[in-house]
């Protein structure tokens, strides 16, 4: 009877969209899987990258053929594949998966900005047809609220390269069988198919996560979390469980079009401890088209410490201090101060800023602490600033007047991991 179950019954074993697949979430990505070339402004997709493979939409049966004819014609094996996708067909994602891990691939989470769909959706059938009609896409790249959920972390996990920006988020739970049966079966017979069909999809999950190097507690953890919810993987886990394991993950410079513009980037560090991470931002604002000032937001450190001061430098002598005093909202640390204008050409000069952070110790001696970030779209994004500058004349209000605790969170909204700087 189990042997005519298995002839008669159309079987589907799907991983959930984002969230509870409100229309709002399903109308924001391309109803199958597609796959596409795009091309940027220069560095766009990192140091000399301008090129790169967008992936979106949900993962269908067919995802996997797709893909593996368009990656047959694609002979850079290193050109970063970036996912941006609700999730879908879990057995077509494992194929994919295998097939990134034989090209070595470079996985990075982001949404493709087609310039030619600027006044749609980016998944109407005008733009859709753009992205699917060949050859390479204009493009913009940005990581701001990406999301690989679901079946999407398969095929992340496929990649020996695996790079999750502090303000984009992959998302996990368990499967759930769908199950179309054609013919006078029992419940009990329903029951005990669904039964032996799911454990074999845990066994397979379970040799997937291995055989792509990753932890154990990944698979331990997705049976934990419900097929209706989501669990949005935090920077630890990332770092625990194999899947991004770099010490410093960090955003490009962008601009952040808001009532007073401002440019912004985002990091996300791994203290002492190898435990635990803490996110900073970075915010730059013109004060007038001379003057800048520039504002750094951390968590607070739980463990308290001496008094400290922080700077930024661009350079031997080319400094912002902020000082030792900083404010405080909520969680968070807002140290704030001025950028001289040779400080700012020093600054869009410089491939790299190093943070110095000094401690003040019981016996008098100040210890520091340094690390550096780079300056990816800090040259671009302040020029596009300029042009939103006050006059010289003109003195607005300090930055930190821009604070605002009840914004929203900069993070995806399925994520549940530690918020941005409230805005």
């Amino acid at each position: 009877m189990m042997l005519r179950l298995f002839l008669l019954a159309a079987m589907l074993l799907v991983h959930g969209e984002a969230r509870a697949e409100t229309p709002a979430e399903k109308a924001g990505f391309p109803p199958r899987l597609i796959i596409y070339n795009a091309r940027g402004p220069a560095n766009s997709c990192g140091p000399g990258c301008d090129r790169w493979i967008a992936v979106e939409g949900q993962v269908d049966e067919g995802a996997a053929v797709r893909v593996s004819r368009f990656l047959r014609d694609v002979k850079d094996t290193r050109r970063p594949i970036y996912f941006h996708s609700p999730g879908g067909s879990v057995r077509p994602s494992y194929v994919i998966a295998r097939l990134l891990r034989s090209r070595k691939a470079v996985a990075r989470i982001g949404r493709t900005i087609a310039t030619a769909c600027a006044g749609g959706t980016q998944v109407d059938a005008v733009c859709l047809k753009v992205k699917t009609a060949g050859g390479e896409v204009e493009a913009e790249l940005t990581t701001r609220n990406a999301m690989c959920n679901s079946a999407c972390g398969y095929l992340f996990l496929g990649a020996t390269t695996r790079e999750v920006a502090p303000d984009a988020a992959i998302a996990v739970h368990n499967s759930r069988l769908t199950l179309l049966a054609r013919g006078p079966f029992s419940a009990q017979q329903i029951a005990d198919f669904k039964r032996h069909s799911m454990a074999r999809a845990d066994r397979e999950r379970a040799a997937f996560v291995v055989a792509m190097g990753i932890s154990r507690e990944l698979d331990d953890l997705i049976k934990t979390v419900k097929f209706e919810s989501l669990h949005v993987l935090t920077r630890a886990e990332l770092y625990r469980f194999g899947i991004d394991t770099r010490p410093l993950s960090e955003t490009a410079w962008t601009l952040e079009a808001a009532s007073r513009p401002y440019v912004r980037k985002m990091a996300v560090a791994k203290q002492g401890d190898g435990v635990s991470f803490r996110t900073m931002e970075w915010r730059l604002f013109c004060e007038n088209k001379d003057r800048a000032r520039l504002m750094f937001v951390r968590e607070s450190d739980p463990s308290g410490g001496g008094l400290k001061t922080m700077m930024l430098a661009a350079g031997t002598d080319k400094s912002v201090a902020f000082g030792r005093y900083p404010a405080r909202v909520g969680k968070y640390e807002v140290w704030s101060d001025v950028v001289a204008p040779d400080a700012m050409q020093a600054m869009l000069a410089a491939s790299s800023l190093q943070m110095g952070e000094g401690t003040l110790g019981a016996e008098g001696k100040t210890k520091l602490a340094t690390f550096d970030i780079d300056t990816l779209g800090l040259g671009s994004s302040w020029t596009q600033l300029l042009t939103s500058c006050p006059a010289n004349t003109t003195r607005p209000a300090a930055a930190s007047s821009n604070l605002n605790l009840n914004a929203a969170p900069a993070i995806p909204a399925t994520s549940a991991a530690p918020a941005t700087p409230p805005k």
